[in-house]
């Protein structure tokens, strides 16, 4: 979609029998994920916002994901990317311009995940 784009790799956990109760499932581990690659994407800052206290100050910058509309991507998915790796932490929005149905990109708020 985004001409100087890159893939990214969308990974969610399988669902496995519930240990507790045999009739559901629940996320099983991340060794093993369900992997989509999401052609012609990026990841990139969102928003800003300087957080200041009495003892310090900082500015946190968020992340968000960039992509198809139609891409199959859920809270609790995985984005990696070549330098790293995100965290799916609000639920993905592709709003529809009201007056001419246009669907120009689908926004994804991320987290970074460390180790």
């Amino acid at each position: 979609m985004f001409q100087f784009g890159q893939t990214v790799t969308r990974e969610r956990r399988k669902r496995i029998p519930d240990p507790y109760n045999p009739d559901e499932t629940t996320d099983g581990p991340w060794d093993d994920p369900d992997i989509l690659e999401i052609p012609g994407a990026f990841v990139a800052s969102s928003s800003s916002a300087d957080v200041a206290s009495a003892t310090r100050s900082q500015v946190l910058t968020a992340k968000s994901l960039y992509c198809e509309p139609t891409a199959d991507v859920l809270v609790g998915d995985r984005i990696r990317t070549a330098a790293a790796v995100y965290q799916v932490d609000a639920k993905p929005e592709a709003d529809t311009n009201p007056f001419t149905g246009w669907q120009p990109v689908q926004e994804i708020p991320l987290e970074e995940v460390s180790g």
